[in-house]
């Protein structure tokens, strides 16, 4: 390649990429629609923002020399028509699969790990790329293969690992998170005066405009734990129920009686509204969320623009426009020394910018979590609600386990020991006349006796399996992974021994979840297990193809009601292309024992 050539190229590259962040506001717009319940834009916007992407691939190869292969999970398959005609996602059943199609498509741009990098990379590489000219002018061809190396590691293939990321791209990424949750805080404040708004004119109106705008705050809170690990429970009441007609037919409120149910249900509905605390701390979190969101990223904001602009006023502006350039509150610039001697000051405005970005963005997610989160009495109320939703799944379950159990001795051992017991009388009428054939009907007894010995260990296997009892949960699933068709590894530690109905619930959800990860061609698969905070966490991620969903899945249904019964939760992230991440969390307490393991184990099958 050509010296001039390479300078023809890098100012090629350098225009092209301006135009990504044309592609960065439509996006940016797109996202203000989702959130404002226009959801049929941002799809749409990040696949035709990809095609920018792939662009940039084919100029990296043919004129960095650098390969760049595209790094997006494979798109969802077609929509299935079930034998009913209606097509199932989730608990939706729909008509038509336009609609089911738009929301895999809308998922699997959204979960897929490189539409974050790709976005970066859209915002970051123009302001790069407007010093790509100066230095192909200084270093020659060699930095445009460097630039095609810089294209690979945002847009090509990229391990999903947090541990392999650089310092650089963490914090980058942390402080988008900053102004993510800045953007989500004033969409939600610009809401919460429609509601006001509404409520005071409009009442009629209030449940569909409060229960569209809690569509907006739950974005906040699933956004805010993605984005920084900071959970935010839904506080909100549980909606009141159909009233109930009197005898004579009619539906009475207060002295008023109604024909139709329509009235009776909307003036529930409303006091349901009105009488949530929740939706009045929405309101309020709106504004006071803004604002310490603006505070926490302001200064970020104003040092990263100074610092960008500055590098571009000292490097391209002033050899190309301007021989003399003056960038506040620094001092006139005219020479190659004198923007060298700046450049730290920038660069170290950059690096102040960008280093505090994830702790800010936590306390940006923990100040929303005051707000948007649950209080005590909130938490205390939806306690003793899923507590009676529990205990129906738990009685449910524990009356279906009896009849198993019931069933197996009936059908299984009980049978074997009615034959046995008729055996051995023939073996009495036979001892005397016909010694041989009492020989083999005894051989035959001894043979019955060991599978029915084999049959009941089994059973009781299947009821409390003894390996929990003789060395506790850690050792249990280290025992389900070796036992695992898959390549297995446990990770993990435990201070103490679990309560053993819960290691027993633990146990049984993570075997069946290794059942389901073979049964749907997973090769590897990998488990962690810790405890903190009076929490058992369990999480168990595999490589399968995804799409898993507890609303199909009588087996994750299974896993959930058994949680339940402990107040332990599952949660399921599956995206299409996998992987499968599933998070059991169960709160109970260790018994410290000294005989117990408290160093970390791993074990791997292969």
């Amino acid at each position: 390649m050509t010296y001039l050539r390479a300078v023809g190229r890098a100012f090629a590259l350098a225009a092209f990429s301006v135009r990504s962040w044309f592609d960065v506001l439509v996006q940016l717009i797109a996202f203000v629609l989702l959130c404002g319940g226009l959801v049929f834009f941002l799809g749409p916007a990040i696949e035709w923002a990809r095609g920018r992407s792939a662009v940039a691939r084919k100029l990296a190869a043919r004129w960095c020399g650098v390969e760049v292969e595209a790094p997006y999970r494979p798109e969802p398959p077609e929509p299935v028509r079930e034998r009913d005609g209606w097509y199932r996602d989730g608990n939706q059943l729909y008509k038509r699969a336009f609609w089911v199609r738009w929301q895999h498509r809308l998922t699997w741009a959204l979960e897929d790990p490189a539409a974050n990098r790709e976005f970066g990379w859209q915002l970051v590489n123009p302001l790069v790329t407007l010093l790509l000219p100066v230095a192909v002018l200084l270093g020659g061809p060699r930095v445009l293969r460097g630039y095609g190396r810089w294209t690979r590691w945002w847009l090509g293939p990229h391990p999903s690992s947090e541990r392999r990321r650089n310092w650089l791209h963490r914090h980058l990424e942390a402080l988008g998170h900053q102004f993510g949750i800045l953007a989500l805080s004033v969409v939600q404040l610009v809401f919460s005066v429609v509601q006001l708004v509404v409520v005071a004119g409009a009442t009629p109106l209030t449940p569909r405009v409060v229960l569209w705008s809690r569509s907006i705050t739950d974005t906040l809170r699933r956004e805010a734990e993605n984005w920084t690990g900071v959970r935010i429970p839904r506080p909100y009441q549980p909606p009141p129920g159909l009233p109930l007609p009197r005898a004579d037919g009619l539906y009475q409120v207060g002295r008023q009686l109604y024909e139709e149910m329509i009235w009776p249900l909307q003036n529930a509905r409303t006091r349901w509204i009105l009488g949530d605390r929740a939706t009045w701390r929405d309101m309020a979190g709106g504004a006071l969320s803004s604002l310490v969101s603006l505070a926490c990223s302001l200064p970020a904001l104003v040092l990263f623009g100074w610092g960008m602009t500055g590098l571009w006023m000292l490097w391209v502006w002033r050899p190309f426009v301007s021989p003399r350039v003056r960038w506040s509150p620094l001092p006139e610039v005219s020479t190659h020394l004198g923007a060298l001697t700046q450049t730290p000051l920038i660069l170290l405005a950059l690096v102040i910018a960008v280093a505090p970005a994830p702790w800010l963005a936590r306390q940006q997610a923990r100040f929303a979590r005051v707000w948007f989160g649950p209080t005590e009495s909130a938490q205390l109320a939806q306690r003793v609600e899923r507590l009676k939703q529990t205990r129906s799944d738990v009685t449910v379950t524990q009356a279906a386990e009896l009849r198993r159990i019931e069933r197996d001795l009936h059908d299984g051992v009980q049978s074997r020991l009615v034959a046995m017991g008729m055996k051995l009388g023939a073996v009495e009428a036979l001892v005397d006349t016909d010694p041989e054939a009492a020989k083999r009907l005894t051989a035959e007894l001894r043979a019955a006796t060991s599978e029915t010995l084999t049959e009941l260990r089994a059973l009781i296997r299947g009821i409390h399996p003894p390996v929990l009892s003789e060395r506790g949960l850690l050792d249990a699933v280290r025992a389900l992974a070796l036992d695992s068709p898959l390549k297995a590894q446990v990770t993990g530690s435990l201070p103490g021994r679990v309560e053993e109905p819960v290691e027993a619930c633990t146990y049984f959800a993570v075997s069946e979840l290794l059942g389901n990860a073979a049964k749907h061609g997973a090769k590897r698969v990998t488990i962690e297990v810790g405890f903190a905070d009076g929490l058992l966490t369990v999480v168990v991620t595999d490589d399968g193809p995804g799409g898993a969903n507890t609303a199909l899945g009588s087996g994750l249904r299974g896993i959930e009601r058994r949680l339940g019964g402990f107040d332990g939760r599952l949660t399921l992230t599956s995206p299409l292309g996998g992987p499968t991440k599933a998070t059991l969390e169960i709160p109970c307490q260790l018994d410290q024992e000294p005989s117990s393991p408290r160093t970390s184990t791993s074990s791997e099958t292969v």
